[in-house]
C-alpha cells in the first residue's frame, strides 16, 4: 500500500462505474456517514465470498447504524453484478478493470499474475474519507470480522457523534437551549461544516 495511506490521512475519492453502469464518485457514495470500503480480489475468489456473504448479515445493521458500504473490484460489470447478484448485496459495486485502484494504490498481488488482483484490503473511513481503520486482508485471518467492524464503528462514532452519549446533563441541557446542532440529524452535514 502507498506510504501515504495511513490512519488520519485521506482516501483518494475514485471515480468508477457502479454496478448499473453509472459513473459514482466514492465521496458521492458516502455522503456524510461513516463508509465501510471493501477493496476486493473479486467474483473468483472464495475468501472474498466468505467475507461478503458476512458482510450481507451485518449490512441491516449498517444501513440502521447510519453507515456506508462499497465494494470494489478488478472485476469487469458482467463480473461485478453476477457477483453482487450471487452474494444477494445491496450495497453499491464499483468495477475497476482497468486497475485504477490497484496501480494508484500500489497493491497489485504480483503473486496471481492470472488473475491480476488488487491485495485484497478493508478500510473503515470517517466522513469526509478520512481514514480510521486499515485491514490488510492478503490473509483471510487479516480481515475484519463482523464484531471487529462493530468495535471500529463504535469507537468511531463515539468520536464524530455529539451526542453519542445522550445521558450527558450538559446535552441535555443543551436540547432545552434549542442548541439542536448538537443533536443527530440536525448537526451540520459535513459539507456545511467545511464551507463555514
Amino acid at each position: 500500500m502507498r506510504p501515504d495511506i495511513q490512519v488520519g490521512a485521506r482516501f483518494p475519492d475514485y471515480e468508477l462505474t457502479d454496478h448499473t453502469g453509472k459513473r459514482r464518485k466514492i465521496s458521492e457514495l458516502q455522503g456524510d456517514d461513516p463508509m465501510i470500503l471493501v477493496l476486493s480480489r473479486g467474483h473468483y475468489c472464495p475468501k472474498d465470498h466468505r467475507q461478503h456473504h458476512q458482510l450481507v448479515e451485518l449490512y441491516p445493521e449498517l444501513k440502521v447504524g447510519y453507515t456506508k458500504l462499497v465494494t470494489i473490484s478488478t472485476d469487469n460489470l458482467l463480473q461485478t453484478n453476477e457477483f453482487r447478484d450471487q452474494l444477494g448485496a445491496q450495497w453499491p459495486f464499483l468495477s475497476d478493470p482497468k486497475r485504477k485502484v490497484q496501480k494508484d494504490l500500489d497493491i497489485a498481488e504480483y503473486t496471481d499474475p492470472d488473475n491480476d488482483p488488487m491485495i485484497p484490503h478493508t478500510l473503515v473511513l470517517e466522513p469526509g474519507l478520512k481514514i480510521f481503520r486499515i485491514y490488510n486482508g492478503y490473509w483471510y485471518w487479516g480481515r475484519p470480522s463482523n464484531d471487529d467492524l462493530r468495535q471500529d464503528l463504535r469507537e468511531l462514532f463515539q468520536k464524530i457523534r455529539p451526542d453519542w452519549d445522550i445521558s450527558d446533563p450538559e446535552l441535555r441541557a443543551a436540547w432545552e437551549r434549542s442548541e439542536r446542532e448538537r443533536f443527530f440529524p440536525y448537526t451540520k452535514s459535513l459539507r456545511e461544516r467545511i464551507a463555514s
